[in-house]
């Protein structure tokens, strides 16, 4: 049913300078993968066949790492490394990938235009390479579930502390069924004092071919950029749109206390490293120190 997705990959990943200086945020590991495969492996879980990932300039690593490295792999057999041979060469042959590239970073809505040819005429998905959501039913696949249903516009939301809806856009709608929302307006990075609802939007969608008509008609913001935020809104006033709260626990992988929370996290969680990390985490003492008696 949704058979591609959209990966705008061109940003600078200045929140993460100087580690982003030489390389593209989207490699940044998490453990021992980069920040852009998890996401990557959700979207093939999901059912996706084909990736249209949107780069710019210095992203030639993320081509590299889900290319094929002859020389590694013939290194790695020579050697015996079976197992990493087998992880190598699982990350080439995870999914049909196309590069397009965006010559300027002029913001999200500009990116999905520069897929436009590649996606044609068909519904699409779309992730945003910061947000990590580790759930049971990948989160894509859930709002596939309710485009099926509804045949619209999907916007995955999640609710947020009051003082951060100003870093997100925002949805007021009305809640149709558990979890399933009709919606009725979208604010993009809101004052908390002004903010419709606290359910904001995160980066998983599924769009319909019309967003580009309304993509094209968007003007530029006082940065220059065209914002999908404010694409929406304009197929809001002829279509409907709806959102869904969906099911699982997402990092914020672009915010660095969110980095660090996913790495203990996943680390925690694998078979090989989670018993040993736990020891080490608990030799730290990081409970309160007990004051001194005078």
């Amino acid at each position: 049913m949704i058979r591609k997705a959209v990966f705008p990959a061109a940003g600078l990943g200045t929140r993460f300078l100087p580690a982003t200086k030489a390389q593209p945020k989207e490699m940044l590991p998490l453990v021992d993968k980069p920040v852009i495969q998890y996401v990557v492996e959700e979207a093939v879980a999901s059912g996706i066949e084909h990736i249209i990932i949107v780069t710019g300039r210095g992203k030639n690593a993320i081509e590299d790492h889900f290319d094929v490295s002859f020389e590694l792999e013939h290194i790695l057999e020579q050697r015996g490394r079976l197992d990493l041979l087998k992880q190598v060469r699982q990350i080439s042959d995870l999914v049909h990938i196309t590069y397009v590239r965006q010559k300027e970073a002029l913001g999200l809505g500009h990116a999905i235009l520069m897929a436009r040819e590649v996606v044609g005429n068909e519904p699409f998905a779309v992730f945003l390479g910061d947000d990590v959501i580790d759930a049971p039913v990948p989160c894509m696949r859930q709002l596939m579930l309710v485009h099926k249903r509804f045949g619209a516009t999907i916007l995955a939301v999640e609710p947020v502390a009051p003082e951060r809806v100003k870093d997100y856009g925002v949805i007021a709608g009305q809640e149709i069924e558990e979890s399933v929302y009709r919606v009725t307006s979208l604010v993009e990075k809101p004052h908390p004092a002004k903010a419709p609802s606290n359910l904001a939007i995160i980066g998983r969608y599924i769009l319909t071919p019309e967003i580009f008509v309304h993509l094209e008609r968007t003007p530029a913001d006082r940065n220059g950029e065209i914002q999908l935020t404010n694409g929406l809104r304009s197929l809001l006033m002829r279509r409907p749109v709806y959102a869904y709260r969906f099911q699982g626990r997402r990092y914020d992988t672009g915010n660095k206390l969110d980095f660090l929370r996913a790495t203990v996290e996943f680390a925690l969680k694998r078979p090989d490293l989670g018993a040993a990390f736990r020891r080490y985490l608990r030799s730290l003492n990081l409970g309160k120190k007990k004051k001194k008696k005078v």
